[in-house]
């Protein structure tokens, strides 16, 4: 099979920093629409591990698909690398290392050393503030936010985020790429938390703060929310989903910035301490044993 024609707008070459769960749906997203994509980890054993995560995801999408593309062409077209320097021929990288103000800022700054001028430079930050990341940089206007959503392949909307320093012809460039995508774009100005995560952290403390004072257990506040609002997923299902420790994060930097109204309730303080992370730990606000 021949490589299929990328759109006009759409980055033939993409880079994604971080090879995780977010990283590899990230990547399994710009493979299946056409891109060669290369992922860059901290080490070969990371590096393979984020290979073979995108190669399962999109052997999905083909067994659901199997006219939406071909499992050894794809493959063709993916590749890993421990160096920064594999993103020196990329039109756009993606960050999606974790959620921390220090990492991302060594990591956005490796990254953008090895890049040609003009290409683009986005974090996948699901609450930092764009701007604030883009002032640790050397062309800041060439940096904005891509939030995606967990999972990535499933999920329809990405958040555009728009820092201070951003040039504005990148608002319709990334519309651009977010169509090319499949998905829906919802454009944003730097803000703490976005719109995504603001709301969306806001309703899930809400929802531990009924269980910690004993409303409703986890399961009845989620099928309120599910049945009556339309939900696709309970706040506690998805906080399950996110990470316990990636919600605490959010909430407590959302607290520094926005007030008390975000102060993390204690139900989650005692579960972070206590490892009950989530689905990836097996507990959380419910059993995934």
């Amino acid at each position: 099979m021949n490589n299929p024609v990328v759109p006009a707008g759409f980055p033939a070459r993409v880079g994604v920093l971080g090879g995780g769960r977010m990283g590899a749906g990230i990547a399994h997203a710009f493979l299946i629409n056409g891109a060669d994509v290369v992922v860059v980890e901290r080490d070969e054993a990371a590096a393979q591990a984020g290979r073979e995560r995108v190669k399962a995801s999109a052997a999905k999408t083909v067994e659901r698909n199997p006219q939406g593309g071909d499992l050894e062409e794809l493959a063709s077209r993916l590749s890993v690398s421990v160096d920064y320097a594999a993103f020196g021929d990329r039109e756009l990288v993606v960050e999606a290392v974790p959620e921390d103000w220090a990492l991302k800022v060594a990591a956005l700054r490796g990254v953008e050393e090895q890049l040609s001028l003009g290409t683009v430079l986005a974090s996948n930050t699901s609450s930092l503030s764009v701007s604030g990341l883009a002032e640790e940089l050397a062309r800041p206007q060439d940096f904005l936010g891509l939030h995606f959503f967990n999972p990535v392949p499933a999920s329809t909307l990405i958040e555009v985020v728009i820092g201070k320093q951003t040039r504005p012809e990148l608002v319709e460039q990334a519309r651009t790429w977010v169509l090319g995508l499949g998905k829906t774009a919802v454009v944003v100005n730097d803000a703490p938390g976005f719109a995504s995560s603001r709301l969306g952290v806001a309703i899930a403390l809400e929802a531990m703060r009924m269980v910690e004072e004993g409303v409703a257990s986890a399961e009845d506040i989620d099928n309120a929310m599910v049945l009556g609002y339309k939900h696709p997923t309970g706040p506690l299902r998805t906080t399950d989903m996110v990470g316990l420790d990636v919600r605490l994060g959010i909430a407590n930097y959302l607290h520094q910035t926005l007030g008390e109204r975000f102060a993390p309730p204690q139900i989650l303080r005692d579960r972070v301490a206590r490892g009950e992370l989530g689905r990836k730990t097996g507990k959380g606000f419910f059993d995934w044993s």
